[in-house]
């Protein structure tokens, strides 16, 4: 089996801003021997060759901050008038499943991914939907992630594209830009310059009428076919969260 990592790494980056940054506290095996020690056992005691382990902390992540899952409560309180499910209450079975690449790279910045562009790119390629797929939507944006403007450029999925998709029945859907929507500084100018209330975050709003979760800052989906593969994206379960990182994995039967 060949398995094709797209979660970017978790770490330190400068770059990042401020809202998305990780902090990590490294901790050395040495210190593994004083906690030993505390406990009870003298250091005649310690194995001769025990140099303590080495543990570390994360001090800081929030479950958006790197590659992850958004479940339906991050997108409202309730999905049709019922109590919208949290990260620990998405059913696993949602989370694997035969996978699809939907190519958009050609889609200039802020320019919003339609329905037409879905339906033709399939049409094109020969290529259809099925109830229970895990759809990835590559716009070639994640040579970004990692810098100061990655929230800050790239194309992002429309409010129709996304009932488009959750109508043919798929559950789990991603991306490799910063987020779903158009970058968000853009949507903010745009709301603020037009004084359109319904223009901003309208992708994500979807999740209000229909039930869905979407990935952001996917990586590799260019290394990936067009079909043929698995994909998994189990969260971190944790309790009552709007969403959680992932180990996304793509995988390909021998």
């Amino acid at each position: 089996m060949k398995i094709v990592d797209l979660s970017k790494p978790i770490q330190f980056n400068k770059k990042d801003p401020w809202f998305m940054r990780v902090k990590i506290k490294h901790k050395p095996h040495a210190k593994a021997k004083w906690l030993i020690r505390f406990l009870g056992l003298p250091f005649k005691l310690f194995p001769k060759n025990f140099i303590g382990w080495a543990d570390d902390t994360i001090e800081k992540m929030g479950v958006h901050s790197t590659t992850h899952i958004d479940a339906p409560w991050h997108y409202s309180p309730t999905v049709a008038g019922k109590k919208a499910k949290t990260i620990d209450e998405v059913p696993l079975d949602w989370c694997y499943g035969e996978g699809l690449v939907i190519d958009m790279e050609h889609k200039k910045d802020f320019a919003p991914i339609t329905k037409e562009d879905i339906t033709n790119f399939l049409s094109d390629n020969n290529l259809s939907l099925k109830e229970g797929m895990i759809v990835l939507i590559k716009t070639g944006r994640d040579k970004f992630n990692g810098t100061e403007d990655f929230h800050k450029v790239g194309t992002g999925m429309s409010a129709e594209a996304t009932h488009y998709l959750i109508d043919q029945g798929i559950k789990v859907m991603g991306i490799d830009s910063w987020g779903w929507d158009l970058p968000l500084p853009y949507l903010i100018e745009q709301a603020k310059k037009t004084e359109n209330q319904d223009l901003f975050w309208n992708a994500h709003l979807v999740g209000q009428e229909k039930e869905y979760c979407h990935m952001e800052q996917l990586v590799n989906l260019g290394s990936l076919p067009y079909t043929g593969f698995k994909v998994a994206v189990f969260p971190l379960k944790i309790v009552g969260a709007s969403a959680a990182p992932a180990r996304v994995v793509a995988m390909f039967d021998n």
